[in-house]
């Protein structure tokens, strides 16, 4: 497939009338709305800001591809913006963005339209077909030029031996250089960082081979001939990638980004003599910026490993323990809700600890850390002191970070085998020795672990009164501070932890403050009209329905444009709901579901979604109150 089949006339802006980034993203988004490119228009752009919100696709030299993909295309397409005057656009150099290429591809777009997306990232590395496209008067000019380009380089691409997969194949005299690319969509930044490094590594006279970790799979992939020949290993990548086969090599680990930005700079030190050397044995080679930040980051991001893995349990288990119940009371003795109750209640929350607990593992020791993970995980929901036979959440994270380290330390211990025995390790000794060493431990420890968590759910359980109040407030602002964020998910875990204790309060404190954002940015926009464009209003209409379901990320289009009004004004939205679901005394049986979960609230249901209601008005009056009248700007 052709670029020219993605961008047609009918998707270009040849000047685009935008003066801020926001502006653009709407022009554009709404460019492809107007050529029937979307099913969804506000669907489409809040994947667009989501992707803007994790980093700015303004890449430099004038740049900026946005994209997205998302069920809210129908039809992969591009459109082309073009500002002569050029604007700020938050661009990794600093300087204004003039051609803009926003990328839409749909939910199930083929390898085909992936690769022709991502040749287009690739075409903007080369100036002269920028400046071409920054000359051009004409729409068909655009695309006559697209077109010539295309053709060129798939006529050089016929031409190539295949078996010839470095950049450049001169010895060089400073060594051979792997690299990986790789971003969250992998669609633009992961091609464009992997040639702007071939570009600046053959200026360099260094050989360079990319290995590019896309949306279509991995391409040009490093082979152990190439790691064995290989001086150092740049990673430039913004979601994980598995660095076992690097053991021993000099490897530089940094944001995708930077190799759009300093790729002379990263070559350089990748290749220096005190570049940082990876080893297996869990000394992760290091970050860009040392050591001492990896070391400060490692706690974080091994626990966020084990929940971002658990939610899917948690909220598919969740809301099926809700249905259950709803079909339970429409229909007694129904077949079906007990079906439900044990998919959801006997299997999927059953399953919640030992993921936790395997990932948080498998995230300190690679793949063989997972099984002792969640081995230790199991131990811990199943054999504990007495009447109480679960350590809960504190077992599985305890059983998480053993499981974890005792497997780094039998990968050290065995390191030192002969060669002939490698094949063994990971089928054989890593598993039965690191399984045994933490299953042991664990049904030492469990049953004291179990009286302090027990206690704790105790202690927990008898606040009430103003401590109570106190802690609802402040589970309900960190709900809403980072909207899906690591403290969102932070306080969504302490709240999972104590509904699978049997301390109902705190999760309807949780689940109160995630409603509320939405909710409260959905009201605003229906209270002051005048404060908002119009597709922030439709934005809105989405906006309850998210807040409804308790999914806190529909107010992130509201944040990433004005995060300095918005925030505060859901943080506080949010406390209010979560302090006034304590005073209530609600409880909730379910740890997801929004609305859905009605049936299962403890106590005065009216209550309970009278607190909520108060706190979405709170932060629709509190924006009210912020924002400027449209009229008037």
């Amino acid at each position: 497939m052709r670029i020219t089949e993605l961008l047609t006339k009918d998707t270009v802006i040849l000047q685009l009338q935008s003066q801020s980034k926001a502006d653009v993203i709407e022009e554009l988004v709404s460019k492809l709305d107007q050529a029937g490119k979307l099913n969804d228009k506000a669907g489409f752009k809040d994947a667009i800001l989501a992707r803007e919100a994790q980093s700015t696709t303004g890449i430099g030299e004038g740049i900026a591809i946005p994209h997205g993909k998302s069920a809210a295309v129908k039809t992969p397409a591009i459109a082309f913006g073009r500002s002569k005057e050029g604007l700020d656009y938050e661009a990794l150099d600093g300087q204004p963005s003039h051609l803009f290429f926003m990328i839409a591809a749909s939910e199930g777009a083929n390898q085909t339209h992936l690769e022709t997306l991502s040749r287009l990232s690739s075409f903007l590395m080369d100036s002269t077909f920028r400046s071409n496209i920054e000359s051009a008067e004409t729409e068909e000019q655009i695309m006559s030029i697209i077109d010539a380009k295309e053709k060129e380089e798939l006529g050089e691409e016929e031409q190539e031996n295949p078996a010839v997969e470095w950049a450049q194949d001169a010895p060089g005299t400073q060594g051979k250089v792997l690299a990986i690319t790789a971003c969250p969509t992998g669609i633009a930044h992961t091609f464009m960082a992997a040639d702007k490094l071939k570009q600046t590594a053959a200026e360099m006279n260094v050989p360079i081979k990319v290995q590019t970790n896309g949306a279509g799979g991995v391409k040009n992939r490093l082979t152990d001939e190439d790691i064995k020949d290989a001086t150092a290993i740049i990673v430039a990548a913004d979601v994980n990638v598995d660095l076992s086969p690097f053991e021993g090599k000099h490897v530089l680990q940094v944001p995708v980004g930077r190799a759009l930005k300093i790729p002379k700079e990263l070559i350089e030190k990748a290749l220096s003599q005190d570049a940082p050397v990876h080893h297996n044995s869990g000394r992760s080679s290091e970050a860009e910026g040392g050591q001492k930040q990896e070391q400060r980051s490692g706690f974080y991001k091994h626990i966020m490993n084990g929940v971002s893995n658990m939610l899917p349990f948690v909220v598919g288990g969740g809301i099926l323990i809700a249905l259950s119940i709803l079909f339970g009371e429409l229909f007694p003795d129904s077949r079906f809700a007990e079906m439900l109750n044990e998919i959801g209640s006997s299997q999927a929350f059953f399953l919640i600890v030992p993921v936790l607990a395997g990932f948080i593992s498998s995230s300190i020791a690679d793949k063989p850390g997972f099984a002792p993970g969640a081995i230790g995980g199991l131990i811990a929901v199943t054999y504990g002191h007495g009447d109480a036979t679960s350590s809960g959440f504190l077992g599985g994270l305890i059983a998480g970070f053993l499981a974890g380290y005792v497997t780094l330390g039998i990968k050290k211990a065995l390191s030192g085998l002969p060669p002939v025995l490698e094949g063994l390790k990971t089928i054989l000794f890593f598993p039965v020795l690191s399984i045994f060493i933490t299953g042991m431990i664990m049904l030492l420890i469990n049953p004291s672990l179990t009286q302090v968590y027990v206690a704790l759910s105790d202690f927990l359980e008898g606040l009430g009164g103003t401590n109570l109040v106190l802690v609802g407030i402040v589970l309900g602002a960190m709900m809403a501070i980072d909207m899906g964020g690591p403290i969102n998910k932070a306080a969504y875990t302490f709240g999972i932890a104590m509904l699978d204790a049997g301390n109902l309060e705190f999760m309807a404190a949780v689940m109160a403050g995630g409603m509320v954002p939405p909710l409260g940015l959905a009201l605003a926009t229906s209270l002051f009209r005048n404060k908002f464009t119009k597709q922030e209003r439709e934005t809105g209409k989405t906006a309850y329905v998210l807040g409804a379901f308790f999914i806190s990320e529909g107010v992130i289009p509201f944040a990433a444009a004005d995060p300095l009004r918005v925030i505060p004004a859901t943080a506080i939205g949010a406390a209010v709901a979560g302090g006034l679901s304590a005073f209530f005394a609600i409880g909730l049986n379910a740890p997801h579901g929004g609305i859905i979960s009605a049936s299962l609230v403890d106590g005065n249901p009216l209550l309970y979604f009278l607190s909520i209601i108060i706190g979405a008005f709170v932060t629709a009056i509190i924006v009210g109150l912020l924002k400027k009248d449209l009229r008037k700007v």
